[in-house]
């Protein structure tokens, strides 16, 4: 009886694990259909943003799923989802990513504070310059609860659930109006796990 239940329980644990990979496989080719039109804005502008880059932050940002690709709306406008077209989402993503790169740059920081930046606003580039020039999980997550949570009305601290494999390293939680802390080791990740699905 004890084997059948151990049995059960391993095939439970792969049938989800398989739905898991069908689901990775399955967003990973809903953002690479937008290849194409990444490669073309990058064309139109002189930036040291990379496709595989901005691809890796479009899953990160929505799978692809919505038309404001790349969650650009505040940047633009200051207001969420106030941009519905694929390829000007696409336009000011890059426009600011590129920005914080070259900003990054010029402080001589690294390129994952750049990426971090695109979440937390490209004042997060001149903190890390001033705490040793580079992006680490302990400085984002003190920026996050020091800088952008209290600037968005949470002085308490307070914090809610985030889980998923690259937060269970560090606590499984987020500042609520912090922004998110692990966003650029995601898009790290994400990088990988796009080229890997994109093998097969």
């Amino acid at each position: 009886m004890f084997k059948l239940i151990r049995r059960i329980i391993v095939l439970l644990i792969l049938l989800a694990i398989g739905f898991k990979l069908y689901q990775v496989r399955r967003d990973v080719k809903q953002v690479m259909l937008y290849r194409d039109l990444v490669q073309e804005v990058l064309d139109e502008q002189d930036t040291a943003a990379n496709e595989d880059l901005v691809l890796a932050m479009i899953y990160t940002e929505t799978k692809g799923k919505t038309s404001d690709l790349m969650q650009s709306s505040e940047s633009a406008t200051g207001q969420k989802n106030s941009i519905r077209d694929n390829r000007e989402s696409i336009r000011q993503g890059v426009q600011t990513l590129s920005d914080n790169l070259e900003k990054a740059s010029q402080k001589k920081v690294d390129v994952w504070t750049a990426v971090q930046a695109y979440n937390f606003g490209s004042a997060y580039i001149d903190y890390v310059a001033e705490h040793g020039g580079e992006n680490t999980l302990e400085l984002a997550r003190k920026y996050s609860k020091e800088v952008v949570a209290p600037s968005l009305g949470n002085v308490t601290g307070a914090t809610y659930s985030y889980v998923n494999p690259i937060s269970m390293t560090g606590g499984a939680y987020l500042y609520v109006n912090g922004g998110n802390f692990y966003y650029s080791r995601q898009v790290r990740a994400n990088m990988h796990l796009m080229k890997l699905m994109n093998w097969f």
